[in-house]
């Protein structure tokens, strides 16, 4: 049987993915002229951190997220299994210590150990928690890595700013539609929003991380992302909104704040970029799978793409399989 699959962000990467792993023809089309350049994952921080996001998110993302780690790795070479590292001021450990009540598998550490994992880390962070099991990449290489691979067992990737999804599904003769276009499938899902995320990528050679660290602050939470070569992803940042298509000037000062509180020497470092994306959420936070005939919907992602997308996909793609399998987070037909 012949799948089409629209959008070929981090949702319908992995779908594609795991179709062609169960012997379906697949061809993808996206509305775009290159990989990423609409999908929110561009904007993504890439880390695959489940039990963290138990501090907030639902019990689905922890335990389906810890499935990410292993599927990526086995797709793309850009995985680090470093661990993350969350730290607090002296002033908020009152947030380092709520945190480690609502999240688990984590080592409580102290400043000796903290500079062990990370030399140049101040030192004047006293106290921490180290999540050895989890793990980031780096989202652009990620979904450009993914593309290549599926290119290269004979699955067709058409790029066309002007396509229509009925042009395609009729010209490539699809049993089956696998519609993960993210926010632009509100015309279809009308309970999507988005919210609004941003973010900044700096470089700097004064500091060198291994691992994704998390400084928790009551106001101004931030995470950094190291990819490698002096980059660094900054992060935190959500606004239940779509609007805008620019990172707002209190965001930018913000991050910029915490990132220099975070360390000194972040203050000469160069702003690369800015980025804002609108990452698609249902009413729960969380993802979900809907069928309309021969169509299914994969969308909800939220924050969560790159570590609940293979989950995803291969509930969704066992879900074509198998009428009688409802997953868990499959709605009812629309």
């Amino acid at each position: 049987m012949k799948v089409l699959v629209i959008g070929a962000g981090v949702a319908g990467l992995t779908c594609a993915a795991e179709l062609h792993k169960s012997g379906f023809a697949v061809h993808i089309v996206e509305h775009a002229p290159e990989i990423g350049q609409k999908a929110c994952s561009w904007f993504a921080g890439g880390m695959f951190a489940p039990w963290c996001e138990g501090e907030s998110a639902e019990e689905p993302v922890v335990r389906l997220g810890q499935k990410a780690l292993d599927w990526w790795e086995g797709h793309v070479d850009c995985v680090e299994r470093q661990g993350t590292l969350v730290l607090s001021h002296k002033r908020d450990v009152s947030e380092l210590q709520r945190f480690a009540r609502r999240t688990d598998h984590f080592e409580i550490v102290h400043q000796n150990r903290i500079r062990e994992l990370e030399p140049d880390i101040s030192e004047g962070f006293m106290n921490g928690l180290f999540f050895a099991g989890e793990g980031h990449l780096n989202p652009r290489n990620a979904l450009i890595q993914l593309a290549s691979k599926l290119r290269s067992k004979g699955i067709n990737i058409t790029l066309d700013t002007n396509y229509t999804a009925v042009q395609y599904q009729a010209e490539f003769a699809a049993d089956y539609v696998f519609d993960c276009r993210g926010l632009s499938a509100r015309d279809d899902l009308k309970d999507l929003r988005g919210v609004k995320g941003e973010m900044l990528i700096i470089r700097s050679h004064d500091i060198t991380l291994q691992r994704p660290v998390r400084l928790l602050h009551p106001r101004i939470p931030l995470y950094i992302v190291p990819y490698g070569e002096g980059i660094f992803m900054l992060g935190a940042t959500m606004l239940e909104s779509d609007a805008g298509h620019h990172i707002s000037l209190r965001s930018t000062l913000e991050l910029l704040s915490a990132a220099y509180a975070f360390h000194p020497a972040l203050g000469e470092a160069e702003i690369l970029e800015t980025g804002v994306a609108a990452r698609p959420a249902f009413p729960d936070n969380l993802p979900h799978i809907r069928r309309n005939g021969n169509k299914f919907y994969l969308n909800g992602l939220y924050r969560h793409g790159f570590l609940l997308a293979p989950a995803m996909a291969t509930m969704a793609v066992q879900a074509l399989q198998n009428p009688d399998y409802i997953p868990e987070l499959m709605d009812k037909k629309i």
